[in-house]
């Protein structure tokens, strides 16, 4: 089985580059499960209903997110029409889910889990109980277990790769938008990255037009924020996996130029 996870996908450029190259991927690969982050979707800042319609219509099977998935007012109204939407599950007390449990067209059966650190974060319940909470819900059948773990800290991203080695097929850290070189199965057959990256412009610092950024940090006063469009870049992970036991066999790096 074959499972592609796409990074955060960022502004204008990464649904534009999503469009163009996610069905050539999906043949290309042979790809049974797509997932894509797509809490930056929305000029940066959230996803709207129209997005999340507009990935389930390219072909993924399930939308994860974090931090910013409440950035738009009105996702949080849409989250009860829409299951295929995560939210990380170790929200208290929120609208929506952070655990998906669904089936393939060639009928095997998967789930996928949203969570988020706390290291740098806001204070949230704590992950890896609410991993354990979870995971408990899943059916002993479906083998097919991914993690999103949208985290600030790589050692909070790696601790959870160990803590749920053997009892998921992939731990997938995203957030920080920059794709890390740690790809790797675990030795109970979890495959784990620290960081898959961003879809979008990586002519900008992590998504956001340079020059905001640069003169906040120059000048440490407010300064409006707005996503870049320059040299789009699709950055993603391919999971090859068990669907019998839920081994991860092999995880390869993908980051695709729009030209």
């Amino acid at each position: 089985m074959n499972i592609l996870f796409v990074g955060d996908i960022f502004g204008k450029a990464g649904r534009e580059i999503l469009a163009s190259h996610l069905a050539d991927i999906v043949k290309q690969r042979s790809v049974d499960l797509v997932i894509v982050n797509g809490e930056n979707s929305a000029a940066g800042f959230g996803i709207t209903p129209s997005h999340v319609k507009e990935f389930l219509s390219l072909g993924a099977h399930v939308i994860t997110s974090g931090n910013h998935i409440w950035d738009r007012r009105e996702i949080m109204e849409y989250f009860p029409t829409e299951p295929r939407l995560l939210r990380p599950a170790n929200f208290p007390d929120a609208p929506g889910q952070g655990l998906y449990v669904g089936t393939t067209a060639s009928g095997i059966p998967f789930a996928v889990l949203n969570l988020q650190g706390r290291v740098f974060m806001a204070t949230l319940d704590c992950p890896f109980r609410a991993a354990d909470r979870e995971l408990a819900k899943v059916p002993a059948s479906c083998k097919i277990r991914i993690v999103d773990m949208h985290a600030e800290a790589s050692s909070e991203k790696i601790g959870m790769g160990w803590y749920l080695d053997g009892r998921v097929t992939a731990v997938l850290g995203t957030h920080t938008h920059v794709p890390t070189a740690d790809e790797r199965v675990l030795p109970n057959g979890t495959a784990y990255i620290t960081d898959v990256g961003m879809t979008g412009p990586a002519d900008s610092i992590i998504g956001v037009v340079k020059e905001g950024i640069l003169k906040r940090f120059l000048t440490q006063m407010p300064e409006r924020f707005e996503a870049a469009e320059g040299d789009p870049r699709l950055m993603a992970v391919l999971i090859r996996a068990d669907p019998e036991t839920g081994r991860a066999t092999s995880i390869e790096r993908i980051h695709l130029r729009g030209d």
